[in-house]
Parts: structure tokens; sequence; C-alpha cells
């Protein structure tokens, strides 16, 4: 007798059912879904060859496929084509565009050099009048003078009552009267010597009674400097009252950089620019270097004698001075184009292909916007005279060679075979060996600035490794090409 089929039992079998066929379904949709692609390492284009893999934040570890280098960085290759095809880095033309690169000319041509320098006036200490008491006496007057006015030439100063030469005027005037030939003469040369000016014995004698107070007049025009003298105030022999400088010349002194110094000559002319003035040129020209430089500044002092018709030039005014120098054939280029790195001066010159090489240079004198070109260049080479900071960049991390001042363009140019290349010496172990490589963890290379890290080198011959196993200490010496190092020299380490 069949049972009949509860409602739990048919429930229960409902679910089995329903656990079945989601399991069916998902294994057929596990059987139906594609497999993803299996990256390939990537390949290069036809008909270029790839040299090596590298780093560009560490262009000198090279690796011989598609990975990681040692900052977890993908790996980039470098094609034969971008090495071979010349010196220098090689920029694309859409990027020299875009980046606003500018080429200019190496030039030749009269190069005058111009020097400006700043200066301030000053008076002409060569036009210093001193006025003195000459004999003991006492101040009968002050006539209205104070420092900084100006005066003309023979303004009083001051009146002095002087006792003493009231006795000496006395006997000069007896010994005139007396008709003796000779004695008046003798008499007349004793007032002087006493101090008294020939107008003055001129008025005794011609009024007949001494003179006792005289009147102390200024001998030149100019601006009072000091007056030390007071009413009622004593005064000695010889004691200065005043002191008169001259405005008919001022001095311009200007501070010239002790680096400079040897372009500026006694006579050479020079002009001055004043705020005061703006828009007037006033001419002078050397009359002195003096003889020792300022500590704080590192100037020399040069100094400039200029007329001052009418007194407008008030010492203390300040000044440009311009100094005209000599015009001489010489070897330019724009001062922009120049890179000072502290320790050498370079400029990038561009070839053909969007290559562009650092190249070590001398340099001399500046004028304006140019600079003077001594060694490392020749004229009519293109050089980079904006963006050049942006080249040599990318050249020092592409491991680009700056090409030293000794080597001439000339030398620069011959073929690979023909210039003698340097050779750089150090130490390593050997990771890694094939039939025309080797990969070293080598010592810093301080000849080229390379600090020790592990890279690949290319064996110049495959003899060189011929003994060689991985794990052995070697000393090897290479040299750098286009391409990259290429090993010359390799030798076991006795005793390591």
């Amino acid at each position: 007798m069949t049972r009949p089929i509860t409602r739990g039992q048919l429930a229960g079998a409902a679910t089995a059912i329903a656990l079945v066929a989601a399991g069916a379904g998902f294994g057929l949709a596990r059987l139906q879904e594609p497999k993803a692609p299996t990256p390939a390492s990537p390949a290069a284009p036809p008909g270029r060859k790839i040299l090596y893999w590298y780093d560009p934040m560490i262009p000198m570890e090279r690796h011989q496929g598609p990975g990681k280098s040692s900052m977890n960085m993908d790996l980039i290759p470098k094609y034969a084509d971008e090495a071979s095809s010349g010196t220098g880095v090689r920029i694309d033309p859409g990027a020299v565009q875009n980046l606003g690169i500018r080429v200019v000319a190496v030039q030749r041509g009269d190069f005058a050099q111009n020097l400006d320098a700043t200066g301030v006036l000053d008076f002409n200490q060569r036009q210093v009048a001193i006025v003195q008491a000459r004999a003991a006496g006492f101040v009968q007057r002050v006539y209205a003078r104070a420092p900084g006015d100006i005066v003309p030439a023979g303004a009083p100063i001051a009146d002095l009552l002087i006792p003493s030469w009231g006795g000496a005027q006395v006997e000069y005037l007896a010994v005139r009267g007396s008709g003796v030939p000779g004695l008046e003469a003798a008499a007349r040369q004793r007032l002087r010597l006493l101090g008294m000016p020939s107008s003055l014995i001129d008025a005794v004698a011609r009024d007949g009674r001494p003179r006792t107070v005289v009147t102390i007049s200024t001998p030149q025009g100019g601006a009072i400097q000091t007056l030390e003298v007071r009413q009622g105030m004593t005064v000695a022999m010889g004691q200065t009252l005043a002191q008169v400088s001259g405005l008919g010349t001022v001095w311009l002194n200007a501070a010239v950089p002790e680096a400079m110094a040897g372009q500026v000559k006694i006579g050479q002319p020079a002009r001055a620019e004043l705020a005061a003035f703006p828009g007037e040129m006033f001419t002078g020209h050397v009359t002195a270097i003096l003889p020792t430089a300022q500590a704080e500044s590192r100037t020399l002092q040069v100094r400039i004698e200029l007329s001052n018709r009418g007194g407008r030039l008030r010492p203390g005014m300040f000044a440009t001075v311009h100094f005209s120098g000599a015009a001489h054939p010489a070897l330019f280029l724009p001062t922009e184009a120049v890179i000072r790195t502290g320790k050498r001066t370079l400029v990038m010159v561009a070839g053909d292909g969007g290559r562009f090489q650092p190249v070590e240079v001398q340099i001399g004198r500046e004028a304006g916007d140019r600079t003077e070109v001594l060694a490392g260049l020749d004229e009519g080479q293109k050089v980079l005279a904006s963006g050049q900071f942006l080249i040599d960049s990318e050249a020092s991390l592409a491991g680009v060679q700056t090409r030293p001042l000794a080597a001439s363009p000339a030398v620069a140019a011959m073929p690979a075979a023909v210039a003698k290349a340097a050779l750089y010496e150090t130490r390593g172990r050997i990771e890694a060996l094939t039939a025309d490589s080797i990969t070293l963890s080598h010592e810093p290379v301080r000849a080229i600035g390379w600090p020790a890290m592990t890279m690949t080198f290319k064996l110049g011959s495959p003899g060189l490794a011929k003994a060689a196993k991985v794990g052995d200490q070697v000393s090897f010496g290479f040299e750098q090409k286009p391409e990259g190092p290429v090993i010359r020299r390799l030798s076991p380490v006795a005793g390591r």
C-alpha cells in the first residue's frame, strides 16, 4: 500500500531539486566563462631592436628583459636606434615645440664690455680751505654764518681784536715818518712776519693810525664744513676758526666689484646718471683708483671728477655710473644660454635629429645680455637659449656624459674607433652571465659619479668571461658607448 506524500516531504524535494539546478547552472557557467588573457611580454616594434630594459628613475640600472626595477617600478625598453643615432639626448620635435625651446647660434663680433656701478657724490678734498687766527686775540664780532652755508670767496667770518699788533703798527708809522731810507721796508717786513695781511698794512700806511681789529674772511667760495668761532671767545695763534670746501668740482666715488676692477683705468671716460636729474647725463674721467678694497662689500672705490657748473651737484647724491670699455673681436652667446653648476659652466648644444649634448665651456666677460666664450665652442654652433635646464635634466636622467672642456669640437666629432675612449676601473661580484653580457654588483665609480649598484654590461669579447662564473669577485674596466657601457678588461680578485 502506497503511503501518501506529506507536505513536508514535498517541500524538501523541491529544495533539493533547486540546489541541484543551481549547482548545474554554476558548473555550466564556469565551463562557458572565457579565460582571462595571460599578459605577454611587450614586443619591440617591427624594425627596432631592444638593447636593454631600464627604469628612467635609475638610468644606470639595466636589465635584460621586462620586469620591475629595484624601486619596484616598471621597466621600459631602450632601443638601438635611440643610442646609435648620435650622442646626447634625443627630444621629440613635438615636445621641443611645446616646451618653447629657442635655439641660437654662437657668433663672433665686436665685444665691448660695459660696466655699471653705483656711486655717491662727495666734496673735492683737493679744494678745502682752512681759516685760522694768525695771532692771539679776542672775538669781537661773528657774522651770521653756520655750518652748511654756501659762501662766496672773501666772505667775512669774524672780527678779531689783536692787541699785539698795535705796538708794531705804531713803530712802523714812526719809522715811515722819519724818512730814513730802507727802514720803512724793514718795518713793513716785520709786520708781515707777525701775520698781518698786506691789505691791513696798506690801510695803516694810508690812514696813518694803527688798526688792531682785523676781519677774518674765507679765501675761497664753497660750503662751510666747520665753524669754531663764537663772539667773546679767546683764540690762540694758529687756531682753526672755519673750514670751507669748494664746489667748483665734485668727486663721484663709484663702488666697482673686485672681480671687475681690471676693467677700469685712470683717465677712462665715465658717464653718471643722477636720480635728482632724470634723463640728464654728466660726464667725467677717472682720476684715481683707491689702493684698498672694502672688505665688507668686496669692492674698489673709483674716483671720478665732475664739473659742477651752477652748483647743482650736491655731495651725498646717489648716482649710477657707466664705464665704457674698448671693443675687441670675440666669440659670444646669449647669457641666458649658460648653465652654471658651481664647479663648471655648461651649455646645451643642439645637433641633428632633435639631439642635444651638454658641453663644458670656459666663459669670459659679460656685456649686457651677452657672454664671451673663451673655449669649448666654435662660431656657428647652435645652442639652447631657453629650456636648457629641462634638457639638461633629461640628459642627466638618461646618463648622457658631458663633453669635457678639453675635448674640442673637432675631437668630439671623430669616430669612436679613432677617438681614444676613457677606461673606468672598479670591482664587483658576478650576478649573472650570458654569451655577450655580464651582470655585476659593483662598487662606486667615482670618476663618473656612479654609486654602488647592480647593472648589466656588454662584453667587449666573449672570451673575457670564459673562466668566470656566478659569485666570483672580479675587477674590471669598461668604457662608455652610445649603446651602453662595454667591458674591456675582466680579471678575478685574488683572496676574495
